[in-house]
């Protein structure tokens, strides 16, 4: 069912798109292979890459939690609500796909305040027959209108699974936790929490390249060690960490090989620039070297 923010003016939402600034949910697109970006976003990233040329494992990997925490919560835990904030830009393996494979009358509210992302969440809102998606334009720092739409489609009585993947390096601590705090504290008991967060803690040399890559072009962006991002389920009532707490991105609950890329003939391959080479890298050859995402979820008593 589409939210308010789709039924808006084509033209309204065009205005809004800044194309001199990068976003950080076009950059993520860029990593990913989406075609949903602008030369703005494709020069942040490359100058990320630039920064850390195996960074791409960094986002490939935090996507590929993503795919396993959804899967595990639906299939072994039997979450059927999932409010995702930040979600960015449509691409392969959504969360309302996942969940709705396993439970086919899920729930899914996305939340992103990109018009580029509201002008493509169409995308996002074809559901299976028996389940309902949604889309909320929002900003993380609004968690009180976030919980206020979302109560239209999920329902706030029964468990539902917050989704913060990649998305809290980008407000400073004097909002981030409250914020965590404010919509923890209006799920009920049995509600999950999904989180991944960048830090210096891994490979400090690498990620330090890489934000000073960011915040050169305006955006906040805050590395966060093991126990702040830990801290993040400490100081919120009620909330406890799962089994293996707070750990690098590629070591949460390893269910296999992540899922392989698409294959393009070598030729083709060497004419596309680093950036553009980047969707068809295997990302199973990842090191304990390459990562800077800390991964962990959470049960609300």
């Amino acid at each position: 069912m589409p939210g308010d923010a789709l039924s808006r003016d084509p033209a309204e939402l065009r205005k809004r798109i800044d194309t001199t600034k990068a976003h950080p949910a076009r950059v993520y697109d860029v990593f990913l292979g989406g075609k949903d970006n602008y030369p703005v976003d494709r020069e942040a990233a490359a100058a990320a890459l630039a920064a850390n040329p195996r960074g791409y494992l960094d986002v490939r990997h935090n996507r590929d939690f993503l795919r396993r925490a959804v899967h595990r919560l639906a299939r072994g835990d039997g979450i059927r609500q999932f409010l995702d904030i930040g979600t960015g830009l449509p691409t392969a393996e959504n969360v309302h796909q996942i969940a709705q494979r396993i439970i086919p009358d899920a729930r899914v509210v996305y939340v992103d305040n990109d018009p580029v992302v509201l002008a493509h969440a169409r995308a996002l809102l074809t559901s299976g027959p028996e389940g309902r998606t949604d889309y909320i334009d929002a900003d993380l720092k609004s968690p009180a209108q976030i919980l206020e739409q979302a109560a239209k489609t999920l329902d706030l009585t029964e468990p539902v699974a917050l989704v913060l993947v990649a998305v809290l390096h980008f407000v400073e601590d004097e909002e981030a936790y409250p914020i965590v705090r404010e919509l923890v504290e209006a799920l009920p008991s049995g509600s999950r929490v999904v989180l991944s967060h960048l830090t210096e803690d891994l490979n400090p040399e690498n990620i330090r390249a890489v934000q000073r890559t960011y915040t050169e072009r305006g955006f906040t962006f805050v590395l966060r060690s093991q126990d702040e991002v830990a801290r993040f389920f400490a100081e919120t009532p009620g909330l406890t960490l799962d089994e293996p707490g707070v750990v690098p991105v590629h070591h949460w609950h390893q269910d296999g090989a992540a899922p392989a890329p698409e294959q393009m003939d070598p030729a083709r391959l060497a004419g596309l620039d680093d950036i553009e080479k980047v969707r068809y890298h295997d990302i199973n050859d990842v090191t304990d070297a390459d990562i800077n995402v800390y991964a962990a979820t959470g049960r609300k008593a």
